[in-house]
């Protein structure tokens, strides 16, 4: 059933909300962030393969260098990085055409290593050294900033990040089924809201609910011709990119299934039929939403990474800096960006664990000022005293606010950062001021790290 909320507390009927149009959105840009709850160990997904102590660490899950002769070996990104080979269908070919880039060394500065915690301290957006605040999140903060957002969580519930704003629909989308209730008992229902301030909600409600059902069920009859449909989240994928072409342009979605304590498996195994899965699914989301591809941002990220070594029962345990992708067809991909560091024992985190160099804020808060063209008041209404970070990721495309000049203080990936503010890092001569190196170095590894 396809819910809609201002917050967890509502006590209105299911079938009610306040109006979320299905329609077109007058944009093109999209985004949709896919959360992996459980925390993924992405150090087997983006494989630092130029590193003796990641093989040495972990004896049993390593997986091994690039090897064209041999399939179950990493397959290469760059001299020192490699991806898992169960994408070697999927998200490799995309890497290749540009449209994948991975940021290692990111996270947040939760240091709990607690599930419920740490997913609550992103999805909030908020200063873990602050107080909480629960109500709203950085998506319904950045759904409030954008003039004509279509925004949907494609959930059983509405996450965390979502509420506390406008009324926003929410909706299962490996349930979807027939209406149980047919329009004449809908027709009825929204009667007895006639002259209401409920009205409106009433009506949107079924009228959202409607439009998602007929946009799936259309499309299944056309192409399924009797095939065995997908399942997990490769089905739920396909479904999300039939949506996000004509329905709505700010999504989220979770995938679960990353706890990998035991018996992780390296080239084979669990964590790679999870992998495997994951990789199809964003694949297929890419292949149904169309020529949208081209407008459209895909944020996976997780609450923290695992630890570097493997424990002693073959698997991972809760850790801290993670590896996250960002994907689209307007990706300035193919490589790895961000802030890097060695990957051996020295820069461990608490010798345990990837440290965090690219804060979550700071590169969703870089990723919102390319594609919405937020200034920096409206950047701060989303992520309170937070300096986005410009990896370069993106070309500067209109959203659906008007797009700015880099605002001053931006951090530009391949630019230098002037002490002085100015609109365009690196405007100034160097002469003029001590400047700040902010972006790629020939040196790998080197601080900040190379493309």
């Amino acid at each position: 059933m396809l819910l809609m909320h201002d917050g967890p507390r509502r006590a209105s009927p299911s079938c009610c909300a306040a109006p979320v149009e299905a329609v077109p959105p007058s944009t093109n840009a999209r985004l949709l962030v896919v959360f992996l709850r459980g925390a993924c160990d992405a150090d087997n997904i983006v494989i630092p393969v130029s590193s003796d102590f990641y093989h040495a660490s972990r004896p049993s899950l390593a997986i091994a260098r690039p090897d064209p002769a041999v399939a179950t070996a990493a397959l290469p990104l760059d001299a020192n990085w490699g991806l898992h080979p169960a994408l070697r269908e999927t998200i490799f070919p995309l890497f290749r055409k540009g449209q994948v880039a991975f940021v290692p060394f990111a996270g947040t500065d939760d240091l709990t290593r607690g599930h419920f915690e740490t997913r609550d301290t992103i999805e909030l957006g908020q200063d873990v050294k602050g107080a909480r605040d629960y109500r709203p999140g950085f998506m319904a903060r950045l759904v409030k900033t954008l003039t004509q957002p279509r925004p949907i969580a494609f959930t059983d519930q509405l996450p965390l990040t979502f509420q506390g704003g406008a009324a926003i629909p929410n909706i299962g989308i490996n349930n979807v089924g027939k209406p149980t209730v047919d329009a004449r008992q809908a027709s009825l229902i929204t009667s007895m809201y006639d002259g209401t301030a409920l009205a409106a909600s009433a009506h949107e409600g079924f009228q959202v609910r409607d439009d998602v059902y007929h946009a799936i069920t259309d499309h299944m009859l056309e192409a399924n011709r009797g095939a065995v449909s997908p399942k997990g989240f490769e089905f739920a994928a396909r479904r999300i990119g039939q949506l996000m072409k004509g329905h709505f342009n700010v999504g989220f979605v979770d995938v679960g299934g990353w706890d990998t304590h035991v018996n992780q498996g390296a080239a084979t195994g669990y964590l790679a039929d999870r992998i495997g899965e994951l990789g199809r699914g964003l694949a297929g989301f890419a292949e149904e939403i169309g020529p949208q591809w081209n407008n459209t941002t895909v944020m996976v990220i997780s609450e923290f990474g695992w630890t570097f070594r493997e424990n002693g029962n073959r698997g991972t345990d809760h850790g801290h800096g993670s590896v996250y992708r960002v994907l689209g067809g307007g990706i300035k991909g193919g490589r790895i960006a961000g802030e890097q560091v060695p990957v051996d024992q020295a820069h461990l985190f608490q010798n345990r664990d990837y440290p965090v160099l690219t804060d979550y804020r700071t590169l969703f808060a870089g990723l919102f000022q390319r594609m919405y063209g937020l200034d920096q008041g409206d950047l701060e209404r989303v992520f309170k005293s937070v300096r986005p970070r410009d990896l370069g990721l993106l070309v500067v495309r209109g959203g659906l606010n008007a797009p700015p000049a880099f605002a001053p203080g931006t951090v530009s990936d391949g630019d230098l950062l002037c002490p002085c503010s100015c609109p365009r890092a690196g405007l100034c001569e160097p002469a003029e001021h001590p400047i700040e190196p902010a972006g790629a170095s020939a040196a790998f590894f080197s601080r900040p790290g190379g493309r």
